[in-house]
């Protein structure tokens, strides 16, 4: 497995693993959380990429798509020898053909959705495999969950039309949206991938789809003209059907909301509106599976739905809370395109309305942050301070010179003065040092390193000051 610590990637080894693979894989020297799962397993992989981890008797060679066949010297010397090789998101495709396959799609909220999805069928003790593409606590602090192979839940990508690969039954769109504009043409272009997604489905398959985002409705408008034949099963507060979210409350470090079909009133322990979008779409996949199974929807079964979003506590990187330390809540997010940084800081705003909200944000890709620079300017509007930095580079591209972190800095000054600009992320320590103060919630964001800022912090201000370690706050 080449490029084996990538989220994906090693989510996808604990599934080979569990089925009874031998694995080894190769990556850089990076450390990443995925070192942790992949030796917790004993899955054996080099830090480099060399012709000699390519050998002979190899059945198969899986590698990531941030590495390319033409540059890439172990893909080089796999097919030199001949031997079979396929890309993630056709390794994911061929797992996905061989069961009663979910796929979950969006360019925001499908690892949570993913991660809510697999909390719940493992609760109710249904023979499936999840995928998602973080760590998740309540998955055993896995990237997967194995518990049978009758059923697949997996996130699944947009990117480069990865998406196609995969073998649908049911399809889950949380949202769709102008991103990766250094591949698709425009937002029509995506919407068309989403478009062709939802065509794999088979007669009578089940497309669940977020009502209240604008992308995804006019996706469905063309999806309904091509394939009458499906079952469209919409969700969120603009919904018809049983899945309209017809009330939402935030109270003492929990979300509640209520559904127009079912009496029960469900709970989960992450802040934001977005956060009980994706809970609905885990409900409702979670029932359209139950269903298949022919389980009734009885009140045990209800109980063990809601008891699964509650047991629910996120995901690595996704609102995650690194800990609390003299008063400072310190948390890490993913977040990285203007619309998720939006709704998350608003969600912990309203979350957190006693505290104020600092966040060090860490822009991924020269191709985005120029892309969508007008909207990255004003996504800040619910944070308190606003710290940034250079731009975190991706290997699929080169910094062409046309747009830099200070570019993005001098957007963001524009409709705010408390922001501040470090080209280094470790060159804003000084300043959050003598900067935070007790009662603030310190948050990185981004696909960058920043992160690594976030976790220094909290060991100065808990070595400094004492800690208290609140992860249930």
């Amino acid at each position: 497995m080449i490029g084996i610590k990538g989220v994906g990637m090693t989510a996808l080894a604990e599934v080979l693993f569990a089925r009874g693979a031998r694995l080894s894989g190769s990556d850089t020297n990076e450390v990443f959380y995925t070192d942790a799962i992949l030796q917790k397993l004993g899955i054996s992989y080099h830090e480099s990429f060399r012709e000699t981890h390519i050998t002979p008797d190899l059945d198969l060679v899986v590698y990531s798509s941030a590495y390319s066949p033409q540059t890439n010297p172990e893909l080089r010397r796999a097919a030199q020898l001949e031997l079979r090789t396929v890309s993630y998101a056709e390794a994911l495709g061929a797992l996905s053909a061989e069961t009663d396959a979910s796929g979950v799609a969006g360019v925001h909220g499908k690892t949570t959705t993913t991660a809510m999805t697999g909390t719940i069928l493992k609760n109710l003790g249904l023979p499936v495999t999840v995928l998602v593409g973080s760590q998740v606590p309540s998955l055993d602090y896995s990237s997967a969950y194995t518990g049978g192979d009758k059923y697949f839940v997996a996130e699944t990508c947009e990117y480069r039309r990865h998406f196609l690969k995969f073998k649908p039954h049911r399809i889950i769109i949380t949202s769709i949206e102008k991103d990766h504009l250094d591949y698709f043409k425009d937002l029509d272009d995506i919407i068309a991938a989403f478009v062709s997604y939802a065509e794999l489905l088979p007669a009578g398959g089940d497309l669940i789809y977020c009502s209240d985002d604008a992308g995804v409705k006019k996706a469905v408008l063309i999806i309904k003209h091509k394939r009458p034949d499906l079952k469209l099963i919409p969700y969120g507060l603009r919904a018809e059907g049983p899945f309209q979210i017809t009330s939402i409350s935030f109270a003492g470090g929990k979300t509640d909301f209520s559904l127009r079909g079912f009496d029960d009133v469900f709970r989960v322990h992450i802040p934001g509106k977005h956060s009980v979008l994706n809970a609905t779409a885990a409900a409702a996949l979670s029932l359209r599976i139950l269903e298949k199974e022919k389980i009734p929807c009885d009140d045990t079964v209800m109980e063990k739905i809601r008891q699964g979003l509650m047991q629910f506590s996120g995901s690595r990187r996704r609102s995650e809370i690194i800990g609390n330390a003299a008063g400072i809540l310190f948390m890490d997010d993913y977040a990285h395109h203007p619309t998720a940084v939006r709704t998350t800081l608003e969600g912990l705003k309203e979350y957190y309305p006693e505290r104020r909200i600092v966040v060090d944000f860490m822009s991924h890709t020269y191709s985005r942050t120029k892309a969508l620079l007008h909207e990255f300017g004003q996504c800040f509007r619910f944070a308190d301070r606003v710290i940034l930095h250079k731009i975190y580079a991706s290997a699929r591209e080169k910094d062409t010179g046309t747009v830099s972190g200070h570019d993005l800095f001098t957007e963001v000054k524009k409709h705010r003065a408390d922001v501040s600009f470090y080209e280094e992320v470790m060159d804003a320590y000084g300043f959050l040092q003598t900067g935070l103060k007790e009662g603030d919630l310190f948050i990185t964001m981004g696909a960058g390193n920043n992160w690594q800022l976030g976790k220094r912090l909290f060991e100065y201000f808990s070595h400094q000051r004492g800690v208290e370690d609140n992860r249930n706050e």
